[in-house]
């Protein structure tokens, strides 16, 4: 494979706080690819550069997400205007650039186009709290309505108001998006959100009565995943990052 813009990354230039991040987001491409929510080359995962809070780090345009290493990530600037020349998707780069600057308390995020994902996402009641997987999202996912591919900037605005300080967006006809403080935290948000899209479909597809689980239990258990995220449930990253280690290691070069 021959990828003329992709350059050996100059180590030496970086600090450890960023060659972390730029581990962690590895790890997030590989780990969505391990469970098929890739699209080829298409799709994006993004990570906030620490220190630095307009730029941030996206695959390169051509690569696979298997393809992904720390090093040949590509570092840019939210403000730019930029495209594939610059070696980065452009609907990519407008759609992460402007949530990273939309959102300062976010330092990933994880925008995907599964099939079972935007079949949630053509659904007009969205998606409903009919399992715990859901409830971590009660209140907490917003809805944006489908614009064409996201290339236009002035989109940025309106994704952001759309998506509020909510921890996931549902980009109608298109695809989902969370968002986190960490790697951990987008990619788990993901995890979830993908296992409640499909039992709330498989649900559905039986024809049957759904239960619907009542919001003031809805929003203790939504708090109580808040708790367990933030305290014992951060162990599962490292478990995921053992995963990686055992399949192919190579994301961390």
């Amino acid at each position: 494979m021959n990828i003329g813009f992709i350059t050996p990354l100059d180590r030496s230039g970086i600090s450890d706080a960023e060659r972390e991040a730029r581990v962690e987001l590895a790890a997030v491409y590989r780990l969505c690819a391990h469970y098929g929510w890739g699209e080829n080359i298409y799709n994006h995962c993004a990570m906030r550069v620490p220190g630095e809070d307009s730029t941030f780090l996206m695959k390169c345009h051509e690569l696979l997400w298997t393809e992904v290493t720390a090093s040949n990530l590509v570092k840019v600037d939210m403000n730019d205007d930029l495209d594939e020349k610059a070696g980065v998707n452009r609907p990519g780069f407008t759609l992460h650039g402007g949530v990273l600057n939309g959102r300062p308390d976010v330092n990933c995020s994880v925008h995907i186009h599964t099939e079972l994902g935007t079949a949630l996402a053509g659904l007009a009641h969205g998606l409903r709290m009919v399992s715990q997987q859901a409830t971590r999202f009660y209140k907490r996912i917003g809805y944006h309505p489908y614009e064409g591919i996201t290339e236009d900037f002035s989109e940025r605005e309106r994704i952001i108001g759309h998506l509020g300080m909510n921890r996931a967006l549902v980009l109608q006809n298109h695809g989902l998006l969370t968002v986190g403080k960490s790697a951990r935290e987008a990619f788990i948000l993901m995890k979830y959100l993908m296992s409640a899209a499909e039992i709330q479909l498989r649900m559905e597809a039986t024809g049957g009565k759904l239960i619907e689980i009542p919001p003031a239990v809805c929003e203790k258990v939504a708090a109580q995943f808040e708790v367990h995220d933030s305290g014992r449930g951060a162990a599962d990253w490292p478990a995921y990052v053992r995963i990686l280690d055992g399949i192919d290691p190579g994301f961390r070069k």
